[in-house]
């Protein structure tokens, strides 16, 4: 027999083709080449500076959150209370400094902590009661969504914050937030830097540290992480963070966008941030995914928004391309795989 016969399949060296395939972000890259080039035909101000800029701004917007939760759903849970934290945060940040007349960055600093504890709270509670994920988050969706309407009436007499436009600190925060920069002459906002950053990060973390390996770890089965010495409570409490994290980002640009936040603002939106990861390559069922596919979903998400409206289409059809998008994406990552895993 010979040596190549017998070497083991774990060592032996794959094509760059296979190693392609086999990238779960593949799919979605295809899909977001096929848009770019659908739009670009039938919308003649698709390939503008300003509406890439606008498309841009769109995808950043959603992209931002579609990054923890990426990385939740790889470790095999979901956040159906992603899309109100956001709006939560918003909300704190902006009664804190304006009923206690603080400087607007004390309000970001207290909402920072609050939501990163109420991060840690969706995850301690899964640990804890042994729950899915999906119940704990659906049952704290409820609870943001009330006490986000309820907090800002009675604190305010009215569903939305008041504006904090003219408080010491927003201009700063601003900046931080929800400024729009010049690049390359194009108007380009501040949150696509986020965006980039969190995507730069999230991919470090899972290809290149030991946490990215328990992440896919936990995904891919529990109990065989556990059983290995993988800290599992741990990781699964601070995947619940990241979603926190980023949707404490989201919400101050928000704030700082408009300077006042609506009460009933994010519901509806975490299912936007799903679709984004799964139009990525990420499973339902855990264990496999990539921040970077997360990304191209949400720019998907951005280019059929925008397109639709500069194509001078209906915008109701925009779910209709949204789901047509999302089972296709899925199929076609789900063939992939199957071709990769028997190519094995």
């Amino acid at each position: 027999m010979s040596l190549a016969a017998t070497a083991d399949e774990r060592v032996a060296r794959h094509s760059p083709l296979r190693r392609l395939l086999g990238r779960p972000e593949l799919g979605a890259l295809l899909g977001a080449l096929a848009v770019f080039v659908f739009f670009s035909v039938v919308a003649d101000a698709f390939l503008q500076a300003s509406s890439f800029s606008t498309i841009l701004y769109a995808s950043s917007t959603f992209g931002i959150m579609a990054v923890g939760v990426s990385l939740l759903m790889i470790g095999g849970e979901f956040d159906l209370s992603a899309g109100v934290m956001v709006t939560t945060s918003a909300l704190i940040a902006a009664l804190i400094s304006y009923q206690l007349t603080l400087n607007a960055w004390a309000g970001v600093a207290v909402s920072l902590a609050v939501t990163l504890a109420l991060g840690a709270l969706n995850g301690v509670l899964y640990n804890r009661t042994g729950l899915p994920s999906f119940i704990i988050t659906l049952a704290t969706f409820f609870m943001l969504a009330g006490l986000n309407l309820g907090v800002t009436k009675a604190a305010t007499g009215n569903v939305a914050s008041d504006s904090i436009r003219d408080m010491d600190g927003f201009a700063s925060a601003r900046a931080v937030f929800a400024s729009d920069l010049q690049l390359g002459g194009v108007n380009v906002n501040i949150t696509v830097l986020w965006w980039l950053l969190l995507v730069a990060a999230a991919t470090w973390i899972l290809l290149r540290t030991r946490t990215g390996n328990w992440i896919l770890a936990v995904g891919g089965s529990s109990a065989s992480a556990r059983a290995v010495g993988v800290p599992v409570t741990r990781v699964r409490i601070g995947l619940f963070m990241g979603v926190a994290f980023c949707a404490w980002v989201s919400g101050m640009h928000l704030l700082f966008a408009f300077a006042t936040v609506q009460s009933g603002e994010g519901v509806g939106n975490e299912f936007f941030f799903i679709i984004c990861a799964v139009i990525g390559g990420c499973l339902l069922t855990g264990g496999y995914g990539s921040a970077i596919g997360a990304a191209i979903g949400a720019f998907i998400f951005g280019m059929t928004n925008k397109g639709i409206v500069y194509a001078e289409w209906n915008p109701d059809w925009f779910k209709f391309f949204l789901g047509a998008m999302l089972l296709i994406a899925t199929v076609v990552n789900l063939i992939v795989r199957r071709r990769v895993e028997r190519g094995r």
